[in-house]
């Protein structure tokens, strides 16, 4: 059974900035340095930049399956669409059609929230999960390249899924 477990205690919170840590450490070094990772977890998904996101509109979820943690979600509604800003999950819990759920959780909540619309970023040389997302209907609609302090860039994919 896969349920999705709102992210709205200290303790949740929490837990969702140790997974990340987990995921974020575990997939991303193949594709940017430590450095940047770490820079990253501590801007975006560390206990306080979570607070202050659900604060703004965030919402998150922890993902799990037959009730063990195997990742999380976090979107948010913006102009006219919903935007998809995270969806992670663990290594051992990839290719189960976890991501699969999780996209079609986000449709649900979208359609609920009179969204048509699904948009995300993708990094570029994330070659899986780009292949993910095109097999699950999004569209490459843009690039971007967003510099996020510290010498860094986001170097990614706009992409959008229409719903109706």
């Amino acid at each position: 059974m896969i349920e999705f477990i709102k992210t709205d205690s200290e303790e949740k919170i929490k837990e969702l900035e140790n997974l990340a840590q987990e995921i974020w450490n575990e997939h991303y070094i193949k594709i940017l340095s430590q450095e940047q990772i770490d820079y990253m977890l501590e801007n975006f998904q560390s206990e306080k930049a979570l607070k202050e996101q659900i604060q703004n509109g965030y919402e998150y979820y922890i993902i799990y399956k037959d009730r063990e943690i195997a990742g999380y979600i976090g979107f948010c509604p913006d102009d006219g669409y919903l935007f998809l800003s995270k969806i992670y999950l663990k290594a051992k819990m990839r290719g189960k059609g976890l991501g699969r759920a999780g996209i079609e959780f986000a449709e649900k909540y979208a359609i609920n929230h009179g969204f048509n619309r699904i948009r995300l970023t993708v990094n570029k040389y994330n070659m899986t999960s780009v292949y993910v997302y095109n097999n699950l209907g999004f569209k490459k609609i843009d690039e971007a390249v967003t510099d996020i302090g510290n010498g860094f860039v986001m170097d990614d994919y706009i992409m959008e899924k229409t719903l109706y």
